[in-house]
């Protein structure tokens, strides 16, 4: 064990990902006890090569319990007590702080990392992430520009910083960059997915048409992007194609409660309140706080003539939406209460 723990420390200091991870792996099938470290090392090299989905399912054997993140940030505070000047210990400590709930604190190792590996994009690009998630967006662009000035071709930065721009509401800007994603990685699903919405947000529904289709041959399994055709294909008036769309998202995830929500909302406005109702309790059964199932739930009771349940489910999609359209319709709505004969 400790001579892959020597290794792995020698590929961290000199930044050599590819025999960090083989040495990781080969320190997992050689440990007897169940160390976190070799799966945060495996864990660092995914979210180092944007292999997200991968780097999650090593975050649950490394960094849940308080035990793990006891003896992986001892670990890799004592790299850095060991070799204080080097840049690749400090992004490691960020890394380890920011993914077990310690971001204020990763920021300063993040900036540690980029003062001493001045060519480097990837602590710019970790540290935008941080302030991504804290919604400081122009923090996060300018940190996603400086990764990608570092490296051009680094496509994860270029992904997020698109995600920040759309996000504060400049499409072209976020397009432009899920577009460059593409020239580097023509069969990027997720910048397809990404570009498909920004599109369908400027009311181009049918490039928006043809990216989800492309990314959902290159990734048939992602309930969001059924999800979001579907919503394409309901705004452009075919109900068909669109509950065609939502339940294959949840073919593909039987809990995206979204999905029963939309199907539920295309049954109620055909007039079918039983199987409306029943859609909107599976999506309740996924997520108890699912404001449009409420709503539903609150339209099926009024034009069942039951004041007392439409009230109740309506203040309760009054309680989770958040979108300022939708609480202002409830609220037109609860105010019309007087209109809902009694039950």
């Amino acid at each position: 064990m400790e001579t892959h723990l020597v290794l792995c420390e020698a590929a961290i200091l000199t930044g050599s990902w590819q025999n960090l991870l083989e040495h990781a792996l080969a320190w997992c099938k050689r440990v007897e006890d169940a160390d976190p470290r070799p799966h945060f090392a495996i864990n660092v090299v995914c979210l180092i090569e944007g292999r997200f989905a991968d780097a999650w399912k090593e975050h649950a054997r490394c960094l849940e319990n308080a035990e793990d993140i006891v003896r992986v940030q001892s670990w890799v505070d004592s790299l850095v007590e060991r070799e204080p000047t080097n840049g690749y210990a400090h992004l490691i400590q960020g890394l380890a702080l920011s993914q077990s709930g310690q971001s204020e604190r990763s920021i300063l190792s993040y900036k540690e990392a980029a003062k001493r590996l001045p060519d480097s994009a990837y602590p710019h690009y970790f540290l935008a992430q941080i302030h991504q998630r804290a919604a400081h967006l122009e923090m996060a662009i300018k940190e996603y520009k400086e990764a990608i000035r570092r490296d051009p071709s680094f496509a994860p930065a270029r992904t997020n910083l698109g995600v920040a721009y759309q996000e504060q509401g400049r499409l072209e800007m976020a397009i432009k960059e899920y577009r460059e994603v593409l020239k580097l990685s023509p069969n990027d699903p997720v910048a397809l997915a990404n570009l498909g919405c920004a599109l369908a947000e400027q009311g181009k529904l049918e490039p928006a048409l043809q990216c989800y289709k492309q990314a959902l041959q290159l990734n048939p399994q992602d309930a969001e992007v059924h999800f979001a055709l579907g919503g394409l294909y309901e705004t452009k008036g075919r109900l068909d194609l669109a509950q065609k769309s939502y339940r294959e998202a949840l073919q593909a995830d039987p809990h995206f409660g979204p999905a029963h929500s939309a199907l539920g909302w295309v049954a109620l406005r055909q007039n079918h309140l039983q199987d409306a109702q029943e859609s909107f309790n599976r999506a309740l059964a996924c997520n108890a706080e699912d404001a449009a199932a409420y709503h539903g739930l609150g339209e099926i009771y009024a034009l069942r003539g039951k004041r007392q349940s439409a009230m109740e489910n309506y203040s309760k999609a009054l309680k989770y939406y958040r979108d300022p359209e939708k609480k202002n319709q409830i609220m037109n709505q609860l105010f019309q209460e007087g209109q809902i004969g009694d039950s």
